[in-house]
């Protein structure tokens, strides 16, 4: 069962008594993901009275009476947050690990790539796991991945030993963003390392 569904499960639970608290919770329980420490990532909530994350979801529970389902608290988790629970769920197994609002929110022992991204998601890194630098001996990304992301506006930055994108308007990359560079990241292990 994928977490979406687990998470699903929890969530219908507590019929019609749902709360911020109760959705956090499984949110972590399912995801092991703190929302509490997710900044709020929409310009438009930061300039509302709703200061906290917390704040925000009861106010969007109020709105639906309790009657929501659990892929609108998720679509509205990520309006909120971005944080696309929808889209981690499907990342079980990927071999993909993912690391986002300070915490870890994807990641295996036998994980190949790693996607950090940093503050408030403006930018983004890619670079191998040690697991993938120890059964390929590559200390760097393969070629074709390394072109999939220059293709999509990365580049090698020596520093981090990474590839390397910052969105050039100070905002969060958008989602779009996001499943290009997991895709792109997706296909070369689906193609080249699926039996490592």
């Amino acid at each position: 069962m994928k977490k979406a569904e687990k998470m699903d499960q929890h969530l219908n639970s507590y019929g019609r008594k749902m709360s911020s608290s109760k959705i956090f919770h499984v949110v972590d329980l399912i995801f092991g993901i703190n929302l509490d420490k997710a900044p709020i990532l929409s310009k438009k909530l930061k300039e509302t009275s709703l200061s906290s994350g917390r704040g925000v979801i009861d106010y969007h529970l109020h709105q639906y009476d309790g009657a929501i389902t659990g892929a609108k608290i998720r679509k509205i988790i990520n309006e909120i947050f971005g944080v696309n629970l929808e889209a981690i769920s499907s990342l079980e197994g990927s071999r993909l690990s993912l690391y986002s609002k300070d915490q870890w929110i994807v990641q295996h022992e036998k994980d190949l790539f790693v996607v950090h991204t940093g503050a408030g998601d403006v930018d983004v890194k890619v670079f191998p796991t040690k697991y993938f630098t120890e059964h390929t001996g590559l200390e760097e990304l393969p070629a074709d991945l390394q072109d999939a992301l220059t293709g999509l506006g990365y580049y090698y930055n020596e520093k981090m030993a990474s590839y390397y994108f910052s969105n050039p308007s100070g905002e969060a990359v958008s989602d779009a963003f996001k499943g290009q560079t997991i895709g792109a990241i997706l296909g070369v292990i689906r193609h080249s390392f699926s039996n490592l």
